[in-house]
């Protein structure tokens, strides 16, 4: 057998535990190789990768990814954020990482994007015959765009760069930058590629799967975008809904600009989705409950409230009692003149009221108020100030055919019957005697309650005959006269032209004569029956006073309120 010698390799017999020398070796070899991968070439780590990455941590900016190097990465908070902007990892969650290059911490940049890297010509025409997506570093701001190396010297057009002015294009200069191969002229070592195209995939993309995500009846935030005099735009990450001016507040009257601005964080309720249309209805009433809901429990009718007028039209004002919640003061319930008077000439917007609820209608949000009945009835108290028998005064307000109308006061009318008008002839319209606004004087004749009206009579107030007769005679006056007619014992006498009385006729008692024992009975039955029947009390004068006589009457009464004269006739 060869005796071993030093320089022969030592197999240790299998199974058995290695030896001190082959420990050594082994962890060495082992230090050899981290160490190897720990300094390689320069840069060699920086290189774009698409690898597996454990979360680490998140923070209000960027994610913390472990991917197996000596540097964590970092990934855009916004890379992972649900349309509700609720990220969706969490620390210990393995994701795909691209790794683009450094930050100026020494972090690698990650995006959720897998990209190649051409080494050569072959590795560009590659990419460029499979639209592939390239990382490229861009190295200089040149007239036109910008210059990026590839793996070989490509030229980024400014409209396709995916910034909007200068600055932003310079402040790609030294950064990796995904693009993709427009041009490839391998012979020409001409390479022309686009970032903007890319960037308009991945953000339509985003959109599609935001948009995708939505679901209705969902509360989500959204910042606003731009306000409208219709409504706004709310950005829900990459979708914008529509927050109509209608589903911003319960209040009718409030203005888009009232209620939000551009920029403001707004918590929504997304009511309808056109997955079609790819239009997005939201609402922010729909987040609180109904005022309607609350205020027709609390309002009743009958009972007084304050609001504030917010709008006013020709039938009449609307009267905000809460926010959100309306009423309508009808034109005919703002005032209790029976003029037609303009809702304008009564109340302006902006202004304080008191009001009456008249009427709730919680199933078609319709509450009906009352102003004049804040400022008390006038009728009631006109009752007690124009009792029958008081003169009043006041302007004509219209001319009907049977009558003229009076106003007395603030919601307070009466009427004068055109046969009440004057006492010397029969009118055929009132406007014989009346013209509209004219003031005249009239006694109250009637109140009618029922109507809340007062029957008024001009004529009663001008001297008649009957009043200048009365004023020149007394009771007990002996006055001549000339019977109109006889009604038995009472006769209806004319004393002047257009003065009458009532006639009292008394017939005198003849002296008693003697009569023979032997008088006839049945002859003073008859004489009696024939007295009874003509009304007479005498036997003396059997015709009586006749009609168109002119005789000698006695005043025993008169009243000069009622215009009533009675006389007395005595007859033989």
């Amino acid at each position: 057998m060869t005796p071993e010698t030093n320089d022969s390799p030592r197999l240790d017999p299998v199974g058995a535990e290695p030896t001190p020398e082959a420990q050594e070796e082994t962890s060495f070899g082992e230090l050899l190789s981290e160490f190897e991968r720990g300094h390689s070439a320069p840069g060699a780590e920086d290189r774009p990768a698409f690898i597996d990455g454990v979360v680490l941590s998140l923070n209000e900016q960027s994610v913390l990814v472990d991917v197996g190097r000596k540097h964590e990465g970092t990934l855009p908070l916004d890379a992972v954020l649900d349309p509700a902007g609720k990220p969706r990892v969490k620390p210990g969650d393995t994701i795909g990482v691209n790794i683009g290059g450094r930050d100026e911490n020494g972090y690698y940049l990650l995006s959720l994007f897998k990209v190649t890297v051409p080494k050569d010509w072959s590795g560009l025409e590659a990419a460029f015959a499979e639209k592939a997506i390239i990382t490229g570093t861009v190295e200089e701001l040149i007239k036109g765009g910008l210059r990026v190396d590839v793996g070989a010297r490509a030229f980024l057009p400014a409209s396709r760069s995916g910034a909007r002015d200068i600055p932003e294009m310079e402040k790609l200069v030294g950064q990796q930058i995904e693009c993709r191969i427009t041009k490839l002229d391998v012979e020409k070592e001409d390479v022309v590629v686009d970032r903007r195209g890319i960037l308009e995939e991945r953000a339509a993309k985003a959109k599609e799967e935001a948009f995708a995500a939505l679901q209705e009846g969902a509360i989500v935030e959204g910042a606003v975008r731009n306000v409208m005099d219709f409504g706004a735009f709310v950005d829900l990450g990459g979708v914008d809904g529509l927050l109509h001016v209608s589903d911003m507040t319960w209040v009718r009257s409030a203005k888009p600009s009232d209620v939000v601005k551009s920029g403001d964080t707004v918590r929504v309720k997304i009511l309808r989705i056109d997955r079609e249309k790819k239009k997005v209805s939201l609402g922010m009433k729909q987040l609180t409950p109904d005022p309607w809901t609350v205020a027709t429990a609390s309002l009743e009718p009958n009972t007084r409230v304050r609001g504030k007028i917010v709008r006013v039209m020709d039938f009449g004002a609307f009267v905000e009692l809460q926010p959100g919640v309306e009423g309508l003061i009808h034109v005919s319930e703002m005032s209790w003149s029976r003029k037609q008077k303009r809702p304008a000439d009564i109340v302006t917007v902006g202004e304080m009221v008191d009001v009456v609820v008249l009427s709730v209608k919680p199933e078609e949000k319709r509450i009906g108020l009352g102003l004049k009945q804040t400022l008390g009835d006038p009728w009631e108290e006109a009752v007690g100030k124009f009792p029958v028998g008081a003169v009043v005064e006041g302007p004509v307000t219209n001319l009907a055919p049977f009558g003229a109308f009076v106003e007395l006061g603030e919601g307070v009318e009466g009427m004068i019957h055109i046969g009440d008008i004057v006492n010397d002839k029969r009118l055929q319209h009132p406007r014989e005697a009346l013209t509209a606004g004219q003031v005249v004087k009239a006694a109250v004749l009637e109140v009618d309650h029922e109507r809340k009206r007062f029957r008024l009579g001009m004529k009663q107030l001008e001297p008649t005959s009957a009043d200048e007769y009365i004023a020149e005679h007394k009771v007990g006056d002996s006055v001549t006269g000339r019977i109109v007619d006889v009604s038995g014992s009472t006769a209806r006498v004319e004393l002047a032209e257009g003065v009458r009385a009532t006639c009292r006729i008394i017939r005198k008692q003849a002296p008693a004569e003697s009569k023979p024992a032997s008088a006839d009975l049945n002859s003073s039955i008859a004489a009696l029956a024939a007295r009874w029947k003509q009304g007479t009390v005498s036997s003396a004068d059997t015709s009586g006073p006749k009609a168109g006589e002119v005789k000698q009457f006695l005043i025993r009464q008169v009243d000069p309120a009622k215009k009533l004269i009675e006389v007395e006739l005595e007859v033989g």
